[in-house]
């Protein structure tokens, strides 16, 4: 395409005045509306034990959720905490716990520490980083290929290097770019041997059952591993029902080793004298077991996939064979990762900006929100109706050509 047609196409572009947003991976009203009826629950107040959700207490959460979303998490139900709304705030709390107080197995606080280093996969989740920069966690960009980070890099770096005390992980439907980790990478995080006693995975499992396809990544059980290679402390696992149920209302987990989740819960007993068991209690009885939680995402697969299959289908039509972008097809999970020429992708952002298509910021999927070769966007594509979503990828499309254009 020649500049001179670029730039016409992208004037007609900004002359629509479109007002569209891809910003965040929030669920649509209408996946929210699969859960409407949880606002008329629970029918009681009483736990399976006879516990009164309306009461303080049962700080690690009621049992029957925990055994509810045990499976899926692959946490053994003993071992998991359930939490509020928010799975980020648990990760927060973990950090702001190790901080403070010893972590088993570690020699002081990371607070007493010189310089605490977290290793964090690229592309990856932006708020993993802000909450590292939150507490002046130093953060090395590790490279992810199709069976997640290069483990090869993550092995040499925890090895030769007691600051390294821990690394990100998005194992199943990785955001943005949708891989699945490989049991032979889980299973090398589970076993490599680190030279911080302290080390740990922090593993947000957030798209665990967030299928799009009737044929499920499966993801290896990072607990059972780290236990048989003999570092059963090392993970921490973290999900929620964001996504799942509303995702302003929903419940968040803790799960890892007999030791951490004794840990977490001395340090939390300061925070809080227990959680929504009312919340927990809803959403029993609402989802009821691992059938009706499955059959329950099935129906947010029936939303969202034709948004992706859109996306896909646009691309192709606008970019594909012209060698200008490289993107993501995942079967899971709630992002795709569209690659442009290197040095491109803020001023597509920025066209696309000036268009009326609102994007989430490049770089954001680098820690310091610096995407070194400039060419990753993340695209949302749940919450926008399918003909907005449509309408922004051609958009789109349009100022990728317009930036490789200008840029010869």
């Amino acid at each position: 395409m020649t500049l001179d047609q670029a730039v016409r196409d992208y004037e007609a572009l900004v002359q629509r005045g479109l007002k569209l947003d891809l910003t965040r991976g929030k669920p649509s009203p209408h996946q929210l509306d699969l859960s409407e009826a949880m606002l008329t629950l629970p029918s009681t107040h009483l736990a399976a034990d006879g516990t009164d959700g309306r009461n303080y207490g049962n700080q690690q959460g009621l049992a029957e959720t925990r055994e509810l979303f045990a499976g899926l998490l692959q946490v053994p139900a003993g071992q998991l905490v359930v939490g509020g709304n928010s799975s980020l705030a648990m990760m927060h709390d973990s950090i702001v716990h190790a901080l403070l107080s010893v972590v088993p197995g570690g020699e002081r606080r990371w607070a007493d520490e010189p310089e605490i280093v977290f290793l964090c996969p690229v592309p990856g989740y932006d708020r993993h980083f802000a909450l590292c920069e939150r507490f002046g966690i130093t953060m090395v960009a590790v490279p992810m290929n199709d069976q997640g980070p290069d483990m090869d890099v993550v092995e040499r770096l925890v090895a030769e290097d007691a600051r390294v005390k821990g690394i990100w992980c998005v194992p199943k439907y990785s955001n943005p770019s949708g891989v699945t980790y490989s049991d032979e990478t889980v299973r090398r995080l589970a076993a490599m041997p680190v030279a911080a006693p302290d080390f740990r995975i922090f593993w947000d499992n957030a798209y665990a059952v967030h299928h799009l396809t009737d044929a499920p990544a499966e993801l290896a059980d990072l607990l059972a591993l780290c236990a048989e290679h003999g570092n059963a402390d090392r993970a921490f696992v973290y999900g929620s029902t964001s996504k799942v149920t509303l995702a302003g209302s929903g419940i968040s987990f803790f799960g890892s080793s007999p030791a951490n989740v004794a840990w977490f819960l001395a340090n939390s007993a300061k925070q809080t004298i227990g959680p929504d068991k009312i919340n927990q209690l809803r959403h029993v009885e609402f989802l009821r077991d691992a059938e009706g939680l499955a059959a329950h995402m099935r129906r947010h697969a029936e939303l969202i996939w034709p948004k992706f299959e859109a996306v896909d289908r646009v691309l192709n039509k606008e970019l594909g064979g012209t060698g200008l972008a490289t993107w993501s097809s995942p079967t899971g999970g709630y992002f795709i990762s569209l690659d442009v020429p290197e040095g491109c992708a803020r001023e597509v952002v920025a066209k696309a900006k000036a268009a009326g298509i609102a994007l989430t910021p490049a770089g954001a999927t680098h820690p310091y929100g610096d995407d070194p070769a400039d060419r990753t966007i993340r695209i949302a594509p749940t919450f926008p109706t399918l003909d907005e979503l449509e309408q922004a990828i051609a958009g789109l499309a349009v100022c990728v050509r317009l930036v490789a254009a200008q840029r010869g």
